[in-house]
């Protein structure tokens, strides 16, 4: 178990305030008896000890106060104060079973303490001394079960916080590959038909510039969540109301794309309707990477509780460096629609994944 410094501190302190008003409560004759000071000292000192071993610290005290009354002295000062926070201790650093067995033995030793000398008017202190003891072993097992409490919580959040960066890693990964690809192929454009045909240099240009807007725009939205100021721009992630936006681009980046929208469009929550953009954006950066000179038809359909949607090309795809078609799949996409009880599948003629909306 790991103490620090301020911890044994306290319990230095503390020890020694119980000690003092041990010995300042005992009378004048058993004070000046060094047998019976060395008890009453010994009953609240182990208190230092009391979070590395706590057992031992409970049991070293209640011997203290077993030997002080088999000695014949008076009754114990201050209603032996260091036994309860020893049981304290125990309720607060042990399991449940240890502190209801240390209760029991806390319970038994004021019983036997406290009988032999209690009148009938006497039976008050000894119903206070009990109630003392079930009001420490409730403290510490309440403490006990509240520092629980937050490790849990603690653990929690260290899980929502792994969770969000790798959202936010595969969001940016999405954005950047889209755009770049779209910035990438248009730039290649203009470079070749630069010296003889300035009309589509200047439409790869703008392609270019309005790419890279909406790329700064999606990731100034992303990266905005991680900002504190009140300035902040809470604009909406990008979803399927904007697939025809997305759609024009890739037109624009010179890939023929059909859009077929089937059944009753609805409105769906954040999280399937980002997902479904990011599928779809990442199906058709795909096809414009990887598809060669190709045709592509995007269909989206909206089931009673589904939402499917489908990207397919005729292109041949890209020949490897040994000759072979290689076929890519969805990057990372798979994970998102799991993650909202869909399915996704890839190939080279086709992408398709349904999400649960």
């Amino acid at each position: 178990m790991r103490v620090n410094i301020r911890s044994i501190l306290i319990d230095l302190l503390l020890a020694v305030v119980l000690t003092a008003l041990t010995v300042a409560g005992m009378p004048l004759a058993e004070r000046a008896d060094p047998q019976a000071l060395a008890l009453a000292v010994l009953s609240t000192v182990p208190i230092v000890l009391g979070r590395v071993a706590p057992i031992v610290t409970m049991l070293i005290i209640g011997g203290a106060m077993i030997a002080y009354s088999l000695l014949g002295h008076a009754d114990f000062p201050i209603f032996g104060i260091g036994l309860l926070v020893s049981l304290y201790t125990v309720a607060r650093h042990r399991t449940i079973r240890v502190a209801a067995i240390a209760w029991l033995a806390v319970m038994i030793l004021t019983m036997w303490l406290s009988l032999p000398t209690a009148a009938p008017s006497g039976w008050p202190t000894v119903v206070n001394g009990l109630l003392q003891a079930v009001t420490a072993w409730v403290l510490g097992d309440s403490v006990q079960r509240w520092a629980r409490r937050n490790k849990r919580l603690a653990k929690r959040a260290e899980r929502a916080a792994a969770e969000e960066r790798v959202r936010i890693a595969r969001e940016l990964h999405d954005i950047v590959a889209h755009h770049m690809a779209v910035i990438s192929l248009q730039s290649g454009v203009a470079r070749y038909v630069l010296d003889t045909d300035p009309a589509a240099v200047r439409e790869a240009l703008i392609a270019v510039n309005d790419s890279g807007r909406a790329a700064l725009a999606e990731m100034r939205r992303l990266l905005d969540v991680l900002r504190v100021d009140s300035d902040t721009d809470y604009s909406p992630q990008p979803g399927l109301a904007q697939l025809p936006d997305l759609v024009d681009r890739i037109r624009s980046a010179g890939l023929a794309v059909e859009l077929d929208i089937t059944g009753t469009s609805r409105e769906l929550p954040p999280g399937p309707d980002l997902c479904a953009y990011r599928v779809a954006q990442e199906a058709l950066t795909n096809v414009l990477k990887h598809a060669g000179p190709a045709r592509a038809r995007m269909n989206v359909d909206y089931g009673h509780s589904t939402l499917t949607l489908r990207v397919a090309d005729d292109g041949v795809g890209v020949a490897s460096s040994t000759g072979s078609l290689t076929p890519h799949g969805i990057t990372g996409m798979r994970e998102r629609a799991e993650l909202y009880g869909g399915v996704l599948t890839a190939g080279r003629a086709s992408r398709a994944g349904s999400l649960c909306c």
